[in-house]
């Protein structure tokens, strides 16, 4: 169910989420992250951001994840790349430069690809997901992330009742909760963000906040 809800959302156009320029919170915060170069760099549930351009920019190597073709056929097409494609057991892997994006389910990505990866970038895939998947993806992605990763999660905050997700509400609370077994947690930045864009204009919501934190994994 949850695979036909964005495969439709993205045939039918409905990405009010997606926005053409990097995050700023991403360009402010990632810097003081001090990734060395060459770091594979996962983004799951990536869609077509413009992040992952900017990320492939500060010469990171970028590993996206995205569940729907046309996500990936439009992120290339409309960033005017040409990528080389591979079938893999999980999925079709298109590679352009520095950026790679994976076509298939992020619960598909193998432990091997996972522990390669010394950074990651979560803007949307936490936030995605409702509270059971959200346990199940922490459990089984982040916990395969290796020791020393760190990386950046981007979260939303809104009134309880006031919206139904996606994109769901994940709190302070919630974030430690997850994480606090695995990983150092650090907030970085709590902001007031317009509630006139879609979707939560539609649904009434009367206040929404993102918030940035900065994650590293244990190694004891």
């Amino acid at each position: 169910m949850f695979a036909a809800y964005w495969l439709e959302r993205w045939h039918e156009g409905r990405i009010g989420w997606h926005h053409g320029k990097p995050l700023p919170l991403l360009m402010k915060y990632w810097p003081a992250l001090e990734i060395p170069p060459r770091t594979r760099v996962l983004v799951p549930l990536c869609g077509k951001s413009a992040d992952l351009l900017w990320l492939a920019a500060q010469e990171c190597l970028v590993l996206g994840v995205e569940l729907s073709p046309l996500a990936v056929e439009q992120l290339f097409a409309e960033n005017q790349l040409t990528p080389r494609s591979r079938h893999e057991s999980d999925g079709v892997h298109w590679t352009a430069g520095s950026l790679e994006i994976i076509n298939g389910d992020i619960f598909d990505v193998d432990a091997d690809t996972l522990d390669s990866c010394g950074a990651f970038y979560d803007r949307a895939a936490l936030v995605a997901l409702p509270a059971p998947m959200r346990e199940r993806y922490v459990q089984e992605i982040y916990g395969k992330l290796p020791g020393g990763c760190r990386g950046l999660l981007i979260t939303l905050g809104y009134p309880p009742g006031e919206m139904d997700g996606p994109p769901f509400a994940v709190d302070d609370a919630e974030v430690h909760r997850l994480f606090d077994a695995e990983w150092h947690v650090e907030l970085l930045e709590r902001e007031d963000i317009p509630t006139t864009q879609p979707p939560f204009a539609a649904q009434g919501v009367t206040a929404l906040q993102q918030a940035a934190y900065r994650l590293v994994k244990r190694t004891d």
